[in-house]
């Protein structure tokens, strides 16, 4: 016997209010101008500044890549050879003056120098996931952060945009869940994109990687997130460079089939086998040796390659109009 159909007791009232804080995905594909201005929007305009990932700070080190990883990767990065390379860990967004005990992700990029003249780059997370599944998806939470006449974004505009969009929620519920860096370099990276090695006989292996904490992960306590905006990661930072090498483990997850090899707001299983694949070691701060370079994450040497995923497609397109406009100043 069939149940009758209930009708929802909804109050016209609240149907309304629910309609006018839902922010539509965008009928039209997002683009890389759309992602500046909505930045620009969002956190004002810094002539000069990276757009995204604006506070950082420059180091230098060297890095060894893992022979053993050669069956999966012809790439010279893993020759067992050790290669300079410049790094920029940062803060999250476009603000320069971003408080350092604020629950948003960190970011690590790396550019090495290979002997054969090819450049190795790599964009990391203190997040293991992107904060949407696509760039439709991304821009569409990016403009809820558009403060008002305020000063302020609209939380209850964000939480409506949110529950439409599910594949938004991850990366949220891990920055609420989960204790804010107490140093840069003791927090672990990911890519979050997914990869594609290339072995000598052009065998494929599907990869995502990221970068371990020797030192061990280390957290802000609770009243260090509760107090005031404070600098304290570069000076951590630099204390450690002092005492020694900053060194982490460079490591790939290797996907099985059924992977999502497309949504970066998507985890892989824990079960996925894990490889060490080298060591980056980062001796001194860089100083202003960072300024020039464009830490595109679609930099890759002959080996490796990148996947269809259209967020990883996009960070390149919004990266290179960044570096355009900082170096002429705008």
């Amino acid at each position: 016997m069939m149940m009758p159909l209930l009708k929802p007791r909804l109050k016209p009232l609240c149907v309304a209010t629910l309609l006018s804080l839902a922010v539509p995905v965008a009928a039209e594909p997002a683009t890389a101008p759309e992602f500046i201005d909505t930045f620009a929007k969002i956190f004002g305009e810094h002539p000069g500044v990276r757009k995204g990932h604006a506070k950082g700070i420059c180091v230098a080190g060297d890095f060894q890549g893992a022979a053993a990883i050669q069956p999966y990767s012809k790439s010279v990065l893993f020759s067992g050879d050790t290669y300079p390379l410049l790094g920029r860990f940062s803060m999250a967004g476009g603000n320069p003056k971003a408080a350092e005990n604020s629950r948003s992700p960190r970011g690590l990029a790396l550019q090495i120098k290979l002997n054969n003249g090819e450049l190795q780059h790599f964009a990391l997370l203190s997040t293991p996931m992107f904060g949407a599944k696509d760039p439709e998806s991304f821009l569409g939470l990016l403009k809820t952060l558009i403060p008002g006449p305020d000063g302020k974004p609209d939380m209850a505009k964000v939480a409506a945009y949110r529950a439409a969009h599910p594949d938004t929620q991850a990366q949220a519920k891990y920055l609420a869940s989960t204790p804010p860096p107490a140093s840069y370099a003791n927090t672990p990276y990911f890519g979050l994109h997914s990869f594609m090695l290339s072995n000598q006989n052009e065998q494929q292996q599907a990869v995502r990687w990221q970068l371990q904490p020797v030192d061990g992960v280390k957290g802000l306590n609770a009243a260090e997130i509760a107090a005031k905006p404070s600098e304290f990661l570069q000076q951590r930072l630099a204390k450690q460079l002092q005492q020694g090498p900053v060194q982490f483990k460079l490591q790939l997850v290797l996907a099985e089939a059924g992977d999502n090899l497309l949504d970066p707001s998507i985890v892989w299983p824990a079960s996925r086998k894990t490889l060490d694949a080298g060591l980056v070691t980062l001796r001194t701060q860089g100083d202003n040796a960072c300024d020039s370079i464009n830490f595109d994450p679609n930099v890759l040497s002959n080996g490796i390659s990148p996947s269809a995923d259209p967020i990883l497609a996009m960070r390149s397109a919004a990266y290179a109009i960044s570096f355009g406009k900082r170096l002429t100043g705008h």
